[in-house]
């Protein structure tokens, strides 16, 4: 199921999505539901609404913190001159940075270094703590894409990251989340991400989740070890080598093979 929340008639929902792929002769469709399915049981409404008539939104708005992981990916580690930490590399970004696919990432007027880093994204789906490995798969609600935006100049300046990462805008999540992705399928997912520059793409990340230094569970494990993760908080799994700048007049793709694409213009700080 793919589970989306959309803007209408300027009324915040959420709702299924069904594909034209999924349908056959059918156009893309959104069956709406009447609440939050992070919050508790959710039923159909009966309306159906073309997904172009829609404004989509962030999936997901997290209610508690979006944790992220750095330096799960060897490539990566190596491109940026840095070693795979002995244990897993997290640090937080805050949910005012989180927006939807469509929306504009804003590059602020601190830096001149923005990167792109495209990342597989766990949604947590009930109070947890504590998980042991074997249970991760019960705490997850589903997963989507998600872009690790990053001033790299401020990162490397500040000699932290909460701000580098930190700023509005700097989490697209989208364009919706996927909950029938078993943890095993998604342990194996292509991630692929694009730039379009004039009228140009730019290929920039392939690679698959699989190469992960830590998987999904032993991640999710760990995050649960130290603080207690709460429906609707985010992992972003770390982003695989090819990272790259990002500019105004931009707009970047994240792709995952069997969630979908998220798309993002890039505007300057007015």
């Amino acid at each position: 199921m793919r589970i989306a929340r959309f803007v209408h008639n300027d009324t915040i929902a959420y709702g299924t999505v069904e594909l034209a792929e999924d349908q056959g002769e059918h156009p893309d469709t959104l069956q709406v539901l009447n609440g939050d399915p992070l919050v508790a049981a959710v039923q159909y409404t009966g309306e159906r609404l073309l997904l172009d008539d829609v404004r989509l939104v962030a999936p997901v708005i997290p209610r508690s913190k979006v944790v992220a992981v750095g330096r799960n990916y060897a490539a990566h580690a190596a491109e940026m001159g840095n070693e795979v930490p002995a244990e897993p590399l997290v640090f937080l970004k805050p949910n005012t940075s989180v927006i939807g696919s469509g929306e504009p990432i804003v590059y602020p007027t601190q830096t001149r270094e923005v990167d792109h880093e495209a990342e597989l994204a766990v949604v947590i789906g009930r109070i947890c703590k504590d998980v042991p490995v074997e249970r991760v798969g019960e705490v997850i609600f589903g997963y989507t894409c998600a872009n690790d935006v990053s001033a790299r100049d401020l990162q490397k300046s500040d000699g932290q990251w909460g701000r580098a990462k930190g700023f509005d805008t700097f989490c697209p999540l989208g364009p919706w989340v996927v909950t029938h992705l078993s943890l095993d399928e998604a342990s194996d997912l292509q991630v692929r991400a694009t730039v379009t520059r004039g009228g140009e793409t730019i290929e920039r990340q392939s690679s698959t989740t699989a190469l992960m230094v830590r998987g999904i569970a032993e991640l999710v494990s760990f995050v649960s070890s130290f603080t207690t993760l709460l429906p609707g908080d985010v992992i972003l799994t770390g982003t695989p080598e090819g990272v790259g700048p990002i500019e105004p007049g931009d707009v970047v793709h994240v792709e995952i093979e069997g969630i979908g694409t998220l798309s993002n213009p890039v505007v300057a700080a007015e």
